[in-house]
């Protein structure tokens, strides 16, 4: 098979590198330092069609596929991770659902705004004593004429702290094990939805993270996406498919960063009369660094090829994260031993990139997770 970018992707691509240096690297040292998210960028990406890249252009997007929107997350990612994480969120997580399944009503309210960047989005899974088994969310979300009362408490969720609605998983039959769960969308300054605290970072920290409270949060029938009770597992597992096949484009730019950054300290430190990638040692492991980043490229752009025709990849979904999400995190390692003592203090980029890597193989999926749903996918 043939892997090479196709025109539209490759001007693309120059495109959003070009946007990032402009519009978001000068915007990184104070995100970083104050734990914020340039909300400005939105709207800027949303007028680009860099947003949601691969929804159709008369919702916004930019008509690409779902290696567009891999090129956008690697690049965004090379710049810097946390920024990304806010805007993956967007393009991803908090707006597919409406996207695959929701009504039109909601595509005009939710989805469009969203892919404009003129409304933030936000996804509420993960509970406080939930995470890898998404089935046991304790999460209620019950009848009550034409509403659905929520009652819930929801952690770890990225934009939740700026979000303007969150896409809420929530059991309407708790007597069915997942299949009993729906998805709602919750608008800000709705009665009983708080953001009860923003979470404190090791990386990501330009991602803002909250803990969503929903207190007999009442939310209007309508806003449950899907048109029955039940079904919203399987809604989960389209998203986070996609969200998997992105995160190897995530953890490949991520690499590339650190690999590029790791390569120019090489050829600058001189020690023993000589730069130190002059030595074999050195060399090698850039090398290896280089191979591995080639092959993460690579395994997801033939994925989310597949997954664009339309073929199941839930097995190989699993494989692009956990091989990427893992083998990142040797080349972070390799990548701080080579810068030394000056890779462990914050003045130096390549740290940043450490901290926020780290995060790769337990979001979205452990890598233990994967593990599981390979194995099950090869019938083991």
């Amino acid at each position: 098979m043939d892997f090479e970018l196709s025109e539209e992707n490759r001007i693309f691509r120059t495109a959003i590198q070009d946007f990032a240096q402009k519009e978001i690297a000068p915007l990184v040292d104070e995100a970083e330092e104050t734990h914020t998210f340039p909300v400005q960028l939105f709207k800027k990406l949303g007028e680009q069609g860099f947003l949601c890249p691969r929804y159709p252009v008369e919702l916004g997007g930019g008509g690409g596929d779902k290696i567009t929107e891999c090129v956008m997350v690697e690049e965004l990612n090379r710049v810097n991770p946390g920024i990304a994480a806010a805007v993956m969120a967007q393009s991803g997580l908090a707006t597919q659902p409406i996207y695959r399944f929701g009504s039109e009503e909601q595509k005009e309210k939710f989805l469009i705004p969203a892919v404009k960047g003129e409304k933030i989005g936000a996804f509420g899974l993960t509970e406080p004593n939930v995470g890898s088994d998404a089935a046991s969310i304790q999460t209620r979300a019950v009848r009550d004429g034409d509403s659905y009362v929520i009652n819930g408490t929801k952690m770890f969720i990225t934009n939740g702290p700026i979000c303007d609605y969150v896409i809420v998983a929530a059991y309407t039959d708790p007597t069915k094990r997942g299949v009993g769960i729906n998805l709602f969308i919750v608008e800000k300054g709705t009665p009983g939805f708080t953001v009860s605290r923003k979470l404190n970072k090791v990386g990501n920290r330009s991602a803002e993270t909250g803990e969503l409270v929903f207190e007999d949060c009442a939310v209007p029938a309508k806003n449950m996406i899907g048109e029955k009770e039940g079904g919203g597992f399987d809604q989960l597992s389209d998203t986070l498919i996609s969200g998997r096949i992105t995160y190897g484009a995530r953890c490949t730019g991520t690499a590339q960063a650190a690999y590029d950054l790791t390569t120019q300290y090489a050829k600058e430190r001189v020690q023993f009369g000589q730069p130190i990638v002059k030595f074999q040692n050195t060399r090698f492991k850039l090398a290896e660094m280089a191979t591995h980043i080639d092959v993460m490229r690579t395994y997801t752009y033939q994925v989310a090829r597949k997954y664009d025709q339309g073929k199941n990849v839930r097995k190989e979904a699993a494989m692009v994260k956990l091989f990427t999400a893992d083998i990142l995190q040797k080349i972070l390692a390799q990548s701080m031993q080579i810068h030394g003592g000056y890779g462990y203090m914050m003045e130096y980029p390549i740290q940043r990139f450490w901290r926020d890597g780290r995060l790769y193989t337990v979001t979205e999926g452990t890598s233990e997770i994967q593990r599981l749903i390979i194995a099950k996918e090869l019938g083991l």
